[in-house]
């Protein structure tokens, strides 16, 4: 392993020990899911499938 991979390993690690208490604490005090929250990404993600059916059909 050549240094930019041993250094881009170290700034990962580093990151992820960073980033673990706000992990931790979003995970613990973050919103509960409600009754209208699986429709609304079903349609989101409807729409994202619509619109890149939409551009392949452009393209042909």
């Amino acid at each position: 392993m050549d240094w930019m991979k041993i250094l881009g390993t170290i700034a990962g690690i580093m990151m992820l020990v960073f980033l673990w208490p706000a992990y931790k604490h979003w995970s613990q005090h973050s919103p509960k899911a409600q009754k209208g929250d699986w429709a609304s990404v079903i349609l989101a993600l409807g729409a994202v499938v619509l619109l890149v059916i939409l551009m392949i059909a452009s393209v042909r």
